[in-house]
């Protein structure tokens, strides 16, 4: 068993891929927040791939991490240094191992927040990237203002030296470079959110401005905010991965990632201080990044509650399993088809039928065993995004909505918190308590879940969405989630 780190490097199996460049002559140029399974699957390989072609070694990542669990990404990356296996996973079998070599320090920023600060303010990083998960911007679901009553945030503005989230390390970092002459460097949001870049510039405006008004007004103006599109499903690191790379290849590594063979990054060339050559990497450098993130969170995000909640219910727990039922299948290639797709615009490049098949394929990739409780975790901050904006398009338009209601009221079933055969579900969710005791009332008063105005705005009060919603909530309640899909799928319009 070889265990990973820098010295171990030459002597790892022949079919274990490695950086072919000498990582000690990388120096950091970005400060990645919010170092998960898929920045390291995502970003940090398009950069390893430059290293890989002799480019990029000024751009190195240095990850930082801001919430309390994240200590143990630290220790183990830190022992490892920072070197991580990247396996992609075929869906005919194959593993596709690759050590990753990009990421070359990591901070904890709890344990010595001055030192997140100096090393973003020091001239050498010129982007500081994010992904710190769609409830990590801090905004309200319904109004998407920045909310200045979190706890957290009034104690990073009233001792804004001694921070502790995202906005205070960021903004103080800001703040110091400003005073010493040293150009700002680029924010770049790598995440799940519609105009990532747009939100991530007015949640920091906005706790700059509370910081101070004049600072506030200087950070929007100067500071760049390029918007992106990332995909790459990427399930959480459980134990039988780890087990399985030691087992197939010899290699111990503490916390390796795996990941489907598919990804894309479509990137705004919006940057302040300069950029890493990404298009050589692969990645979609383009002027206007919104045709394809709306394609991406109303088709590929949007069919992923579609069919985790319902999957849920009828008893799956992967996402190939349901993936591989043509019932399930007949109904997520409805939903994109009739409801998700009329709301997009033209996709440069993107044949849209095509996309939509290749989303059923990677779906239904045995090897990732992506869980539905993952696709089910935190649905408060995934359903207003990416299934609501096509509701109300559709509504609109006069379009199809009775199944985006259905996933909505397979939303409301799943959070009674009860399966169909009765066993427990564990809700995981920032508004869970609120969330289930709507749930509780479903039977008594059916449209209690969606009076939640918070998550769905003036929704109960449309008369085709509230119909549609409570015959499938009905349904779900007396016949279960398998016979309710067959009903709605009878009666679809059109295949």
């Amino acid at each position: 068993m070889t265990p990973l780190d820098t010295t171990t490097l030459p002597s790892l199996p022949a079919e274990v891929a490695r950086p072919c460049y000498a990582r000690g002559a990388v120096t950091a140029g970005i400060v990645h927040i919010g170092v998960g399974g898929f920045h390291r699957a995502h970003q940090a390989m398009y950069l390893d791939v430059l290293m890989n072609q002799g480019e990029a070694f000024d751009w190195g990542i240095v990850g930082v991490g801001v919430m309390p669990g994240d200590k143990r990404m630290q220790q183990a990356l830190a022992a490892q240094d920072y070197l991580y296996t990247l396996v992609v996973k075929h869906p005919n079998g194959r593993y596709e191992p690759q050590v990753i070599g990009s990421m070359i320090d990591y901070l904890f920023a709890p344990d010595d927040p001055e030192a997140v600060i100096e090393r973003m303010a020091d001239p050498a990083i010129r982007i500081v990237s994010l992904t710190v998960t769609e409830g990590g911007y801090n905004f309200h679901p319904v109004s998407g203002e920045f909310d200045l009553d979190n706890p957290q945030v009034r104690a990073d503005l009233a001792e804004p030296s001694r921070p502790s989230t995202t906005f205070g390390l960021v903004v103080e970092a800001l703040v110091r470079r400003r005073a010493r002459g040293i150009a700002p460097f680029t924010v770049m949001s790598c995440d799940n959110i519609q105009a990532n870049g747009d939100v991530a510039k007015h949640m920091f405006s906005a706790y700059a401005r509370a910081r101070d008004a004049e600072l506030g007004e200087w950070l929007a103006a100067e500071v760049a905010f390029p918007n992106s599109m990332v995909d790459r499903i990427t399930p959480v690191t459980a134990q039988a991965d780890i087990d399985e790379l030691a087992a197939r290849f010899g290699v111990s590594d503490a916390w390796p990632v795996v990941c489907e063979p598919f990804t894309q990054w479509v990137l705004e060339d919006h940057f302040g201080a300069g950029r890493p050559a990404f298009e050589k990497a692969g990645v979609q450098v383009v002027e206007d990044v919104e045709p394809y993130e709306l394609m991406k969170l109303r088709l590929l995000n949007a069919s992923h509650q579609a069919l985790c909640y319902f999957g849920y219910l009828a008893g799956y727990r992967y996402a190939h399993e349901v993936c591989q039922d043509p019932l399930f299948v007949d109904f997520l290639l409805t939903y994109m088809r009739e409801e998700g797709s009329p709301t997009l615009a033209a996709v440069p490049g993107v044949d849209l039928e095509q996309y939509r098949l290749t989303l059923i394929e990677r779906f239904a990739n045995p090897q990732i065993k992506d869980t539905l409780a993952r696709l089910c975790a935190e649905s408060s901050d995934r359903i207003p995004k990416w299934l609501v904006p096509v509701i109300r398009e559709q509504l609109a338009r006069g379009g199809e909505i009775r199944l985006s209601a259905a996933v909505v009221a397979s939303w409301a079933r799943y959070a009674e918190g009860v399966d169909e055969e009765g066993q427990l579900i564990e809700v995981v969710d920032r508004l869970k308590e609120s969330l289930m005791a709507l749930a509780q009332r479903n039977r008594e008063q059916p449209t209690a879940f969606i009076e939640n105005a918070e998550l769905f705005g003036d929704l109960a009060e449309q008369p085709r969405f509230r119909e549609a919603y409570l015959a499938t909530l009905a349904s779900l309640q007396e016949r279960g989630a398998r016979a309710t899909l067959e009903t709605l799928i009878q009666s679809k319009g059109t295949a």
